[in-house]
């Protein structure tokens, strides 16, 4: 999904905050920034979402966001006038606004595979390994819209024991899952 969907989601994830009001809709910024495409439309395109993309798509980017909040930089929030406790706030909030409508889909699959992921990514942050987060959220999306696999399953225990070459292990799991094809060479 690209075009304009990447931006309709941004537009109703802000529509959804600013309607709430308080601390985190005064954080948001008048436009959202240049939308670039997170893990929902790729966990949106798999067979286990398909009946419910949009929802789908929606709620992996409220949690991506709020990850993108603790972690990295928003597409959403204003943060140059965001205090730093006001960006975790935020991405607390969209964190559980996504789970919240996963679980009211009654996913609990998927559930367990976003707990997955924000744990993953967590080690990560904490070991300085960027890479493996970015394929933590890139596995994950495949398992949410396609199902977890035995490799991904085993990817996921190399990133957790700290191995070498566990990003590479989650993408290949993620590419078999999907049907894409692997790196050339």
């Amino acid at each position: 999904m690209s075009g304009g969907a990447p931006a309709s989601v941004a537009a109703r994830l802000t529509e959804q905050l600013r309607a709430e009001g308080g601390p985190v809709a005064g954080a948001l910024a008048a436009r959202p920034g240049p939308w670039v495409e997170g893990p929902g439309a790729r966990a949106a395109a798999g067979p286990r979402t398909a009946a419910r993309a949009s929802e789908y798509e929606l709620l992996i980017e409220a949690i991506y966001e709020g990850y993108l909040l603790h972690y990295g930089h928003s597409r959403l929030v204003n943060e140059a006038e965001a205090e730093a406790d006001l960006r975790l706030l935020a991405g607390d909030r969209l964190y559980a606004l996504g789970l919240d409508r996963l679980v009211a889909l009654g996913d609990v699959e998927a559930v367990a595979e976003l707990a997955d992921v924000i744990s993953l990514c967590a080690l990560a942050h904490a070991s300085g390994d960027a890479d493996l987060a970015r394929a933590a959220w890139e596995a994950g999306a495949v398992a949410v819209g396609w199902g977890p696999t035995p490799a991904h399953r085993a990817a996921k225990a190399a990133a957790r024991a700290g191995r070498p070459g566990a990003a590479g292990a989650l993408r290949a799991a993620a590419r078999e899952a999907a049907g894409a094809p692997g790196p050339a060479g």
